[in-house]
């Protein structure tokens, strides 16, 4: 999860149809709140891209030439140029669990309308990833169902978290965003944010998707609503 500044989304695109990739564009320019400032048609010119621009958001196809979206996606979120949002048929096949497994921070549907691009968008620039939590819990469900169990090293790490951070990934599991998460725990959605974002260093992980995996893999309890 990448820090942002102040003022519109920037977003880079990258799709290898030229029609898509300016149908997005196009839908994203006419917000006022979000500005595409570069587009590629394969996944090593986004990484390209976002190493020299550092969107806030990139919105990567999956199957792309030269570097397919889960690879470029390993490569923006390791090295903390982006957060990113992938297309997806979403089906649930080994192209999702790739980007989960690569840090992607959500999903998109290529048949999404316009507002519920924008909306995605705006959502994984706040830092919470997944569009809707109903979907969210389906699909963690079936990742976790399909991934080695959490490490040794991991499990110890999670030893480490605050009471209320442990509290804070246990929500995660369940899918819920950071507003959803303040209101569970009658806390506030900037002190929600640090503790994810301090639940994500302190378990070396790379998105909170990947948070609320672990959250269902150690079955941790749901905090009371």
């Amino acid at each position: 999860m990448t820090e942002r500044s102040e003022g519109p989304v920037r977003v880079v695109l990258a799709d290898d149809q030229e029609a898509v990739r300016a149908g997005l564009a196009l839908i994203l320019t006419g917000t006022p709140d979000v500005t595409v400032v570069g587009q590629a048609a394969d996944g090593r010119e986004a990484v390209r891209l976002c190493r020299s621009l550092r969107p806030d958001v990139a919105v990567l196809d999956v199957r792309m030439p030269v570097l397919d979206g889960i690879s470029a996606t390993r490569e923006i979120v390791a090295d903390g140029l982006a957060d990113v949002l992938v297309l997806t048929t979403f089906d649930l096949d080994e192209y999702v669990f790739g980007a989960l497994r690569a840090g992607a921070a959500g999903f998109l549907l290529k048949d999404t309308d316009a507002a519920g691009l924008v909306a995605a968008v705006r959502t994984v620039a706040r830092g919470e990833g997944i569009i809707a939590p109903a979907v969210t819990r389906r699909l963690i469900s079936a990742f976790a169902a399909t991934t080695p169990g959490a490490s040794a090293a991991t499990r110890a790490a999670v030893g480490t978290l605050t009471p209320r951070e442990r509290d804070v990934l246990a929500c995660l599991g369940l899918g819920l965003s950071n507003q959803q998460i303040a209101d569970r725990l009658a806390m506030a959605e900037s002190t929600t944010k640090t503790h994810v974002s301090r639940i994500l260093a302190k378990l070396e992980l790379r998105s909170r998707v990947q948070a609320a995996i672990l959250a269902q893999e150690l079955a941790l309890p749901a905090p009371p609503d």
